[in-house]
């Protein structure tokens, strides 16, 4: 690609389905230890993500992803994405994710369903926080 190439071709893939090809001017990836943005010419990486937003900004105009998990490469201005789940901001079913974190905690009986229990609650809350940011209520 041409080093003085202005944009990122962004690829989300899931197991089911390729959720996004295109371009975009900035990405911002939910590594699993905090958010890293990504302009054109970035340095290859491979990164651990963690649940959370990513953000696609293209123009004027930004978009918004639930990524549940997964690892991200950037090469040659190329951010490839793959998750076990992608939903745009705006298909977050926020009603469900409500009712997740609002769910009476049933005792654990064992760590690991209590740490199944605070992924799932770190989920909704990440799906909470990108839908309202796609929202614009911040």
């Amino acid at each position: 690609m041409d080093a003085g190439q202005r944009s990122l071709q962004c690829v989300v893939v899931t197991p089911e389905r390729a959720v996004l090809d295109e371009p975009v001017d900035f990405v911002v990836l939910p590594l699993y230890d905090g958010e890293l943005g990504v302009l054109p010419g970035r340095a290859p990486l491979i990164g651990r993500l963690g649940p959370g937003e990513l953000r696609l900004r293209r123009g004027d105009a930004t978009r918004r992803f639930f990524v549940d998990g997964g690892f991200a490469q950037v090469r040659n201005n190329i951010v490839t994405v793959l998750t076990p789940r992608a939903v745009r901001g705006e298909d977050i079913n926020t009603q469900a994710a409500t009712q997740m974190l609002e769910a009476p905690s049933t005792p654990a009986a064992s760590l690991e369903e209590r740490v199944a229990q605070q992924k799932n609650q770190q989920r909704a809350r990440a799906q909470l926080r990108v839908a309202r940011r796609t929202r614009g209520e911040v």
